[in-house]
């Protein structure tokens, strides 16, 4: 008898300049080559079946900005802390959801701004024995560089340092820019990368470490 898949759902909406809809299909074709089922949804209303959510082994937010109702952050949180993981990236995980400082709390970390735009800077793993990251060197990215407000419980895997022309007070800043953590039972992975679909192409490594991180995630 052959054994289930692992449920993925991915949440894709919000602002549009993220192309949360490129991103969800990409993020699905990857998840179901590994091994994942996936359900892609395009309303936050889905957050409203608690029984639902709890079935799924991984929920995947693709959801820059948005507003979540009183109902939708406790469903979302509360399927965590029972232990379905959550794993996302840029600003679909980590600039979604402003007002909701439960989501915040799970995720570990919430944008501040992304100095002088898109840019060159370099990703430097500073985890090489964990399996999301082993294997992957420090590797040079052309994009937007989160700085991010985040949680010291987090366990960072990758971090960016800051330099910058338009906020000079930045300068020499080691900021977090992959980590994972365990919220109640359930698992969170971030990436900040990946500002467009076309960088998880264009930086294979990137799409790899995210991939490996929602693997992760998922119970």
């Amino acid at each position: 008898m052959s054994k289930s898949p692992k449920q993925a759902l991915i949440l894709q909406g919000g602002w549009d300049g993220h192309q949360p809809v490129e991103c969800g299909e990409l993020f699905a074709t990857k998840l179901r080559e590994r091994g994942f089922a996936v359900d892609v949804t395009d309303t936050l209303t889905t957050l409203e079946d608690a029984a639902r959510l709890g079935t799924y082994s991984l929920i995947v937010p693709i959801w820059t900005m948005g507003t979540l109702t009183a109902t939708q952050e406790q469903n979302l949180v509360n399927a965590v802390l029972g232990g379905v993981g959550i794993a996302g990236f840029h600003g679909g995980m980590g600039d979604a959801f402003r007002g909701s400082l439960a989501y915040q709390w799970m995720t570990g970390g919430q944008f501040v701004a992304h100095p002088d735009n898109v840019k060159d800077y370099v990703i430097r793993i500073v985890n090489h024995d964990d399996p999301i990251t082993r294997g992957i060197p420090d590797f040079a990215v052309k994009s937007e560089q989160y700085y991010m407000l985040v949680d010291p419980r987090n366990e960072v895997l990758a971090v960016t340092t800051h330099q910058s022309v338009s906020v000079p007070w930045t300068n020499g800043v080691e900021m977090p820019f992959v980590w994972k953590k365990v919220h109640g039972e359930g698992r969170v992975f971030y990436s900040a990368a990946g500002h467009q679909r076309s960088e998880f192409d264009d930086y294979p490594e990137q799409l790899e470490i995210t991939l490996r991180g929602m693997s992760w995630a998922a119970r």
